[in-house]
């Protein structure tokens, strides 16, 4: 029976979600599984996976061959990289403890990569943010200048009303003066 490490789908349309499992090549893509050995998740980013590095081991050591995208991701994860040392140990190439250092080495750079990717996505979002804002900023500067530009159209305009009515109140009165006037030379 050929054994492989694949993935099986599930999740909604578009927000695919992977299982990793161990399953004979022979059975359908989401039908049946010999063991579970985690999960994969492209929708977050980084890619978020989650899988039992010593039972994929076991397995791929035993024989059992990887797809391509799960050769990946177990690569990704540093499985290969211990089976690569562990047959290194085995033929006699180099010791036990030899092998645990270089993947340590190698585990501590990962995590130091994938922090720094962490940090640059952080600081982009916050970067988008602070332009957003600005942006945000100069336009609520821009509406409130409009807005003091109106009120003091509508100052100006009251201002000139308010002398018009007094001119023509003044007009009013020395006009009803000149009526009495005229009335009384009548």
């Amino acid at each position: 029976m050929a054994v492989k490490i694949r993935l099986a789908r599930r999740g909604r349309k578009g927000l695919a979600m992977y299982d990793v499992i161990v399953a004979d090549a022979r059975s359908p893509r989401d039908g049946r599984f010999i063991e579970k050995l985690g999960i994969f998740n492209p929708n977050t980013n980084p890619a978020s996976v989650d899988i039992d590095t010593e039972r994929a081991l076991h397995w791929v050591m035993n024989g059992a061959l990887p797809t391509d995208t799960a050769r990946n991701i177990l690569s990704s994860e540093g499985v290969m990289l211990r089976k690569h040392l562990q047959v290194g140990v085995m033929k006699g190439a180099i010791t036990q403890e030899e092998a645990d250092k270089r993947f340590e080495n190698w585990k501590s750079e990962k995590e130091k990569l994938n922090q720094g990717k962490v940090d640059q996505l952080n600081k982009s979002k916050e970067d988008a943010k602070k332009e957003r804002l600005a942006a945000e900023s100069k336009v609520k500067e821009a509406r409130a200048e409009a807005i003091q530009a109106s009120l003091a159209a509508a100052v100006e305009e009251t201002k000139e009303a308010i002398a018009e009515a007094e001119t023509n109140a003044e007009m009013g009165e020395s006009l009803a003066e000149d009526v009495a006037e005229v009335e009384e030379a009548q």
